[in-house]
């Protein structure tokens, strides 16, 4: 799934344009008991509950493709009977009106899923009638496929904080009632995927809201498919296997661990106006290993570090994008141009140094050269020299610079204006 897929589907998330038919749910406790659960025709919704239920349907298909979003393939094994991609797939046949099946997917969500607390598990059951697109994506009234897909969103659902309120009934203020409030999702799925607007009955898009730490176990044990790093968990574990060759907490290895941010974010395919945006660039082990010589590294750490990137990525390669943080690169760039600015700092004194005292003359006994200062010394650019002349004024010897109306001058040190 793609950007302007899964654009194409959260545009419809709204009052005018849903065609969600069903919606199911059921309440667990932190004991995994299935406290209640139901089952509605979704355009019968009260409105308040209507908005609140698509606002959750919007969150799952919200966040970024990579990171928030990871697309998910079922193995072979899956998609036999008795795998969990041939249940969902019954599941989403029945529309959601098998009672039997819903509680079947419920245990398997239970068992499954590893969350302390409670929470809501919410299904949604929708057919989108594709329209065809032309060339110019103008919308043709007729249709390609009907996509029919089901939305999970397993919400967490938390007791309010205890405070003061007002007590209508009582006409005081008292101790607020405290009751317990559906929040956020915090992970979810949509199946099948869509796929360049298809139906795609091999992949299911997979939702977390914590991409720090999004659970894997859900992903293998309730959806059958292989756990998928998320862009965050790439960037982390990628500096970790560095930092732990190279250590940390000092200059040359911090700078080093920049350095490295900094070649690797160069890797990154700019998106230029008006064209299609570029693929993003995969960072193989030899694409590593030429960023860790660029950087510095030694041989022996660089050996370290390639091999264990391969071990833990395996054929899962990152992208360029996803191991660097654009925080170090900006911390890189002011650190590259403080050091800049110290060394042309440095190079001055050495200059003024030089300016003020300019050997002249044949060496001492002690082969040391004769010195002679100057009362007057002059820096001025190559082109300038030829220009400079002596002149009697007012019977007072001067030099004469001549001078355009666009140049300055510095005196000692300071702007002039001449």
């Amino acid at each position: 799934m793609n950007k302007k897929d899964i654009l194409e589907l959260k545009r419809r998330f709204k009052k005018d344009a849903c065609t969600f038919t069903r919606l199911c749910g059921c309440y667990v406790d932190a004991d995994h008991n299935k406290v209640t659960s139901f089952g509605e025709t979704f355009l019968n919704l009260e409105d308040e509950e209507f908005y609140k239920y698509l606002e959750i349907a919007k969150k799952i298909m919200s966040g970024t493709i990579g990171n928030n979003l990871l697309e998910l393939e079922f193995p072979t094994a899956e998609e036999a009977a008795g795998g969990r991609q041939q249940f969902l797939m019954g599941l989403r046949e029945s529309a959601l009106k098998n009672d039997d099946l819903m509680d079947a997917f419920y245990d398997l969500v239970i068992d499954s899923y590893d969350y302390v607390g409670n929470y809501l598990i919410l299904v949604f059951h929708d057919a989108y009638d594709v329209m065809t697109k032309t060339s110019d994506n103008n919308k043709l009234d007729e249709s390609e496929e009907v996509y029919e897909y089901l939305l999970c969103a397993i919400c967490p659902v938390n007791l309010t904080k205890p405070g003061l309120g007002y007590r209508e009934d009582e006409n005081r203020i008292g101790p607020r009632i405290r009751d317990w409030v559906v929040g956020a999702p915090d992970t979810g799925f949509v199946f099948p995927a869509f796929t360049d607007r298809s139906t795609d009955i091999h992949s299911v898009m997979f939702y977390t809201r914590d991409t720090k730490t999004p659970h894997s176990e859900f992903m293998e044990s309730g959806l059958g498919c292989g756990s998928k790093f998320t862009a965050t968990e790439q960037k982390l574990t990628f500096q970790s296997i560095v930092k732990e060759v190279i250590g940390e907490d000092d200059d040359k290895s911090d700078a080093i661990f920049m350095d490295i941010q900094d070649n690797l974010n160069d890797l990154i395919p700019v998106a230029l106006e008006d064209e299609p945006e570029p693929e993003p660039v995969p960072v193989t082990k030899s694409t590593i290993s030429s960023v860790l010589a660029e950087s510095g590294v030694t041989e022996e750490q660089a050996a370290v570090i390639e091999q264990t990137y391969e071990n833990v990525f395996g054929e899962e390669v990152p992208v360029a994008e996803h191991l660097v943080d654009p925080k170090l690169v900006e911390a890189n760039a002011k650190r590259k141009e403080k050091l800049e600015l110290i060394q042309q700092v440095e190079n001055l004194k050495q200059q003024l140094e030089e300016t003020r005292a300019l050997p002249v003359g044949e060496s001492d006994e002690d082969d040391v050269p004769a010195v002679k200062t100057y009362d007057v010394i002059l820096r001025v650019k190559p082109e300038k020299v030829d220009q400079i002349h002596s002149q009697v004024i007012d019977g007072q010897k001067c030099l004469v610079i001549p001078m355009d109306e666009d140049e300055h001058a510095a005196v000692n040190g300071v702007n002039t204006t001449i």
